[in-house]
């Protein structure tokens, strides 16, 4: 699939978004990904002590100087674009990095009384908070709690230490189950952990082994996702220069359907296709960017949507602290062609599926027509199927996911 077809959001959200149906019907699941969340905000925190060898996102290594100064340009940033959403009503807050763990608590709490202050943060809002394991202590996960976080996502991506070396992680195996004893000890009941599959090195017994010890633990939310080689990351020099060996495809799919079949025996819920969830702990958050919703991003690097155009900051801290609340960024006009390819993209990668009725509201005949033609023989070999008048991927169509969505774009 070109990535040209698609705009870049969603190329973005292609990196980024990081069955077992317990006592979660499929109309509370419906509910949950397809009700209007208006609106939320994302945080983005730069800093990272070093950069892991897969990650292209933007990061920076820092100065206690430039780490306050950015804290003071972010709080410009979130008063002076209070106008952005269409509602200053806010049902999510994302932390996101980088590395957030890496700001001290005073700065943690200075964002979100900023937030508070500005905006209308409903009581019950979903605070999501990502942190390394090995910042997660007793006293950390106790003032997160304090403030008012009261979602944590670990960024574990394995249990195997030899593994975490070579993804140049800081914590250990056991750092990581601690930090998830830590966090519910302290009063966190929302825990998320990533996890990726197919690295380097890895023995499908091995991530067999990851899963044994990620659902022993007290997680709610289970991200894992496939790992991605991108160009101009330590991953891909390394692949280039034969110094890792990139995994067969082979090996990606027998480790995804052992992912699916301990989430399920798990009792979680497979509500997206790199997310597992217990009843009612699905991610707010990134079903706001599934569902379309505006959202506002802040901090260098961040992306926003206000329903008509996306905007992006440009990633380099320093500029953005030398212009405090105003930020330079690059704006995005979306064509018809790219909400519609958006729209088939987001909505197929969840279990609720793509809404053929609301499709036909929102665009034109002609292109709904020829998706229902291009679908009829992936609805025959069983890749696709209809939960009531939603078009969804099956197991075997999630396997070729980006073939059949590729087939069904304008």
């Amino acid at each position: 699939m070109s990535v040209t077809a698609f705009s870049t959001f969603t190329i973005w959200l292609i990196k980024t978004v990081k069955s077992a149906v317990g006592k979660t019907t499929y109309s509370a699941l419906l509910f949950v990904l397809h009700k209007n969340i208006t609106d939320v905000i994302y945080i983005h925190v730069p800093f990272c002590l070093r950069r892991c060898i897969y990650c292209d996102f933007y990061s920076t290594t820092y100065s206690t100087h430039i780490r306050q100064k950015y804290v003071e340009s972010l709080c410009c940033e979130l008063v002076n674009r209070q106008s952005y959403l269409p509602s200053k009503t806010i049902r999510t807050i994302y932390f996101g990095g980088g590395t957030p763990s890496q700001l001290t608590i005073e700065e943690i709490e200075k964002i979100l009384h900023c937030i508070r202050t500005h905006y209308d943060v409903i009581q019950d809002a979903e605070i999501t908070f990502e942190a390394n394991p090995d910042d997660i202590n007793e006293k950390f996960a106790s003032e997160l709690r304090r403030i008012g976080i009261n979602r944590v996502s670990l960024g574990v991506q394995t249990f195997n230490n030899q593994l975490l070396t070579i993804l140049r992680r800081r914590h250990s195996a056991e750092q990581a189950q601690n930090a998830v004893s830590v966090l519910q000890k302290e009063g966190i009941r929302n825990i998320s952990i990533d996890l990726i599959y197919g690295l380097p090195n890895q023995s499908v017994e091995m991530f067999k082994h990851d899963l044994e010890i990620a659902f022993s633990l007290p997680i709610q939310h289970l991200s894992s996702y496939a790992l991605s080689v991108e160009e101009g990351t330590a991953l891909h020099r390394m692949i280039e220069s034969k110094e890792l060996k990139p995994v067969d495809e082979d090996i990606f799919i027998e480790e995804y359907n052992l992912l699916m079949t301990a989430a399920e025996s798990a009792g979680f819920t497979h509500y997206e296709i790199s997310n597992f969830a217990l009843p009612r702990f699905e991610s707010k958050h990134n079903s706001a960017y599934w569902n379309e919703t505006p959202y506002l991003g802040c901090g260098p690097g961040a992306h926003s949507f206000d329903g008509k155009s996306r905007r992006f900051n440009l990633p380099n801290v320093i500029t953005y602290n030398e212009q405090p609340g105003e930020p330079a960024y690059e704006t995005e006009e979306l064509t018809a062609e790219n909400k519609f390819n958006e729209r088939l993209f987001t909505s197929l990668r969840t279990r609720c599926g793509l809404d053929i009725n609301k499709l036909q509201e929102d665009f034109p005949a002609l292109w709904v027509d020829n998706l229902k033609t291009a679908a009829q023989s992936h609805l025959a070999n069983k890749r696709m199927e209809f939960r009531g008048k939603n078009l969804c991927l099956t197991k075997q169509g999630i396997f070729v996911s980006d073939d059949i969505i590729s087939d069904l774009m304008v």
